[in-house]
């Protein structure tokens, strides 16, 4: 939902606390800097208007953004609706088919709001089901772009604030050169001076004239945010603009009262004081609403892969096509067949089934080099065909396409808090009620000083008294003080980081990621998949016994076809080179086929028991490993690859070795991070002496072999006991436990494996170098963070003291309001603005220098 009205962290705490406190909320979490809250409650409980409408109780207005992550929704415009009749013949019709879950309805645009499941209907259905309706005379289409969401909140915001400003100034500018301008002018000051009633003067009635819609037309959203906060007990930003502007006019307003009345009254006013004040602050919320909006640029972007139309055809029973029409990209629905062109953009996620080409998937998954595909192979949303005409057939569309998955995780990443934005939480409570404390304290500290003569007449300036002097000083401390740039500290820094991130290949889930990743001293890495390509193949094979290789590869292969395992993949995809006249060869038929994890497999193959496995698992089923068996076996071991063997009615009669060749840069990455003081370690269900040999190829000193998945997770833990902050890099599959047991998981994986739950950073090009991207991406945000709260406290610790006037007596300098006021409203533009600096993120430069030495399997 989308929250209007915040102005602070205090807004935010208030919006956050109230919806906690909602019977059915099981989860609220609040963001400044987007100004949306994701709620997690219990659809029985309560319904998404109830808490709409316990948003809107607490004096904030809220617009719902999405009902949940399974649901998509579509806004439709009708044409030709005569009346109410129309509306409830196509809102029943529409309520009929299957998987739709919500219809609003706003009459006077005639839009239908429809909310569905994707892989029950589609759009396309509501069309039709609509133009059905009342003999053709209705037309049913997307309602055209702009008309609610986030970016047209976002815009209408900017516009808001623009507005109010412009206004602002055409009233400011004139009492601006009233008060400091014209009295230098002698024609125009004589006008001015020209008294109408006792000592009013006629630049008196002119600067109240003009100041007074400031004050309270183009001023009023800051009394409605304090009256709001006011009343749920807490004070923000408003609060004290309210108080500090009120203090200038209010009392601008006595001293023309009293000049009126009296006839040697020669006070003076400072409506100057509030118009200007006004006028900056909307200057500074304008800038900072067009800062925050480039922070989440990152999301349009991604948005922007999908392609705005798609070729839609029509096929009959022989799967010949006979119709191709052009339709919206909104409109694609489950099962739809689409022809991509060459140079086109992808339509959606599916699956090849006509034609060759190469597709351009960088976008999405980072990889540099275009994937061939052909038919039966997957293809993503978002990505670009390059060469050849495809037809694919759409298996995700909407909120479970590929893309969509990357948006939401962005989204979700910048919602969340990281941990450091307590401090801020925690100092917001009570910035504003000390802020004005200070403040009261200031006013009658100079006021008693004036009083009771303490400093020298002579500081007193002409155009001024003791009182108004002290008023001034007190004004100037109460609009110095911004808790906006504190809120916004944190939230901006890890909206543009996780942003960058995602630009990077690199999908950090929120600011608690971010915080754990920048602190980062030991990683574990898993081996196979991680540390190496994951896709072993055969390199050597030696028999003890007579046999012909054909013979003996078909029955491997005929046990090992059962097994998942990517080493048993990878020995039925050597074995069919002994059947090269088959494209998909049948193999032997397999009887009591078991798989035992971690160690192999057993079957009865043509009557015969095979068993293919390590070590252990021959040596679990009594059999004797041969010498030159042995010798080979540590042989292959210490050349970094894994030894099978496979035994025949129980005796050994072959070894096979396999090899998974190491990622390109594992060794130099390994060598960095141990240049940013941070250890790595490994793990892997692999026998001792392949991961050994591995672990001395990449540069890693600590091996942990033959480890099962909960020992890894073990393992995790014992580090985190020793003191380490530990990062785990695994595939996200087998290493989900320790994963979840670490500090940061950081899963490889790519394109539509990108939702991956364990994980807290997925590294989408599954590259090992974007381990130190996260890393490096991670610290520069955190340092920025810092910075940020430097600039925000900064303002404040060396701004108050100067607006009280900690130099005048010493310099004579003092800070007049209305510069204060322009103070205030740069701290938070600053604050966004450095944030925004980390766009320019680039990657160590050592990883651009990096030679990556490209993997060539024979």
């Amino acid at each position: 939902m989308l929250i209007n009205g915040m102005t602070c962290t205090s807004c935010s705490n208030t919006v956050e606390q109230a919806l906690q406190a909602t019977q059915g909320v099981q989860k609220a979490q609040v963001a400044l800097a987007t100004e949306e809250v994701e709620v997690h409650y219990d659809p029985k409980v309560l319904s998404h208007n109830q808490l709409l409408q316990s948003i809107e109780d607490i004096g904030f207005e809220a617009i719902l953004i999405s009902t949940g992550e399974d649901i998509d929704k579509i806004h439709l415009k009708v044409d030709g609706i005569r009346n109410d009749h129309s509306i409830e013949a196509i809102e029943n019709s529409l309520r009929a088919l299957p998987g739709v879950q919500n219809i609003d309805i706003d009459t006077a645009l005639n839009k239908f709001s429809i909310s569905y499941k994707p892989e029950m209907t589609g759009p396309r259905n509501f069309i039709k089901v609509i133009q059905s309706i009342g003999a053709g005379r209705l037309k049913a289409m997307i309602f055209p772009e702009g008309s609610g969401g986030r970016e047209s909140h976002r815009r209408e915001e900017i516009k808001q604030y623009y507005r109010s400003f412009l206004w602002s100034l055409v009233f400011t500018i004139p009492v601006f050169l009233i008060s400091m301008v014209f009295m230098y002018i002698p024609v125009i000051e004589h006008r001015l001076e020209t008294k109408i009633v006792n000592m009013l003067t006629t630049g008196a009635i002119l600067r109240w004239v003009l100041s007074t819609p400031v004050q309270f037309v183009i001023g009023r959203r800051f009394y409605t945010g304090a009256y709001k906060a006011l009343r749920h007990h807490s004070a923000n930003m408003d609060v004290l603009i309210a108080l500090g502007t009120n203090a200038a006019y209010f009392y601008s307003f006595y001293s023309v009262l009293r000049a009126a009345a009296s006839p040697d009254f020669m006070g003076t006013d400072f409506f100057e004081t509030s118009s200007m004040l006004i006028s900056f602050i909307l200057l500074g919320k304008y800038l900072e609403v067009l800062a925050k909006g480039k922070t989440s640029e990152a999301i349009a972007m991604l948005m922007d892969l999908a392609p705005e139309t798609a070729i839609l055809l029509t096929l009959d029973d022989e799967g010949n096509v006979i119709k191709e029409e052009e339709i919206d990209g909104r409109l694609i629905q489950k099962n739809d067949v689409i022809k991509i062109l060459p140079g086109a953009k992808v339509a959606s996620d599916g699956f090849v089934i006509w034609g060759q080409s190469h597709v351009n998937e960088s976008m999405i998954t980072g990889e540099a080099r275009p994937v061939a595909k052909r038919k039966g192979d997957p293809v993503i949303g978002g990505t670009v065909n390059e060469n050849g005409v495809l037809h694919i057939k759409a298996t995700k569309v909407g909120s479970e396409s590929a893309l969509s998955q990357i948006v939401r995780l962005v989204e979700s990443a910048q919602m969340a808090k990281a941990p450091v934005q307590k401090f801020a939480d925690r100092i917001s409570k009570f910035f504003v009620p000390l802020v004005i404390i200070i403040s009261f304290s200031t006013w009658l500290a100079w006021f008693l000083a004036g009083k009771f003569h303490v400093y020298p007449k002579s500081w007193i300036p002409n155009s001024i008294d003791s009182f108004e002097l002290a008023l001034q000083f007190g004004i100037a401390v109460i609009v110095i003080a911004c808790p906006c740039a504190l809120g916004l500290a944190t939230p901006t820094a890890v909206m543009v980081g996780t942003g960058v991130g995602a630009s990077q290949g690199v999908l950090i889930k929120g600011g608690q990621a971010l915080e754990s990743a920048h602190k980062v001293n030991c990683i574990v890495f898993d081996k196979t998949g991680t540390l190496t390509v994951g896709k072993p193949v055969v390199v050597n094979t030696k028999l003890f016994k007579n046999m012909v290789l054909g013979d003996f590869y078909e029955l491997v292969a005929a046990a090992e076809v059962n097994s998942e395992h990517p080493l048993a993949k990878a020995i039925v995809e050597y074995a069919k080179k002994f059947r090269e006249d088959e494209e998909s060869p049948v193999w032997p038929e397999a009887q009591d086929f078991v798989s035992i994890t971690g160690h192999g497999v057993k079957a009865i193959v043509r009557n015969r028991e095979i068993i293919v496995g390590n070590r252990s698992l021959m040596l679990d089923n009594n059999i004797i490993i041969p010498v030159d068996a042995e010798e080979m076996l540590a042989e292959t071991e210490e050349m970094a690859q894994t030894g099978i063997l496979i035994s025949i009615d129980r005796e050994v009669i072959g070894l096979l070795a396999i090899s998974d060749p190491l990622k390109p840069g594992a060794r130099e990455v390994i060598s960095i991070l141990k240049s940013m003081k941070v250890r790595s370690i490994m793990v892997t269900g692999d026998n001792y002496g392949t991961a050994n040999s591995i672990a001395r190829e990449v540069g890693i000193e600590t091996v942990m072999a033959e480890t099962k998945p909960e020992q890894k997770a073990e393992k995790v833990k014992e580090l985190q006991a020793s003191g380490y902050v530990v990062a785990m890099v695994g595939d996200g599959i087998n290493d989900s436990p320790a994963l979840v047991a670490a500090d940061v998981g950081m899963a490889i994986g790519a394109g539509t494996d990108i939702a991956i739950e364990a994980a807290d950073i997925v590294l989408m090009k599954s590259n090992l170098e974007d381990v130190i991207t996260a890393i490096d991406l991670s610290r520069k945000t955190f340092s920025r963070i810092r910075l940020n709260y430097i600039w925000a406290l900064g303002y404040n610790l060396l701004g108050i003291p100067i607006a009280a006037g900690a130099l005048f007596p010493g310099t004579g300098f003092r800070l007049p309001p209305w510069v204060a006021g322009a103070a205030m409203a740069a701290s938070s533009v600053s604050v966004v603005m450095c944030s925004l600096l980390l766009k320019n993120y680039k990657r160590p430069k050592i990883l651009e220098n990096l030679e990556i030495r490209g993997i060539r399997i024979e």
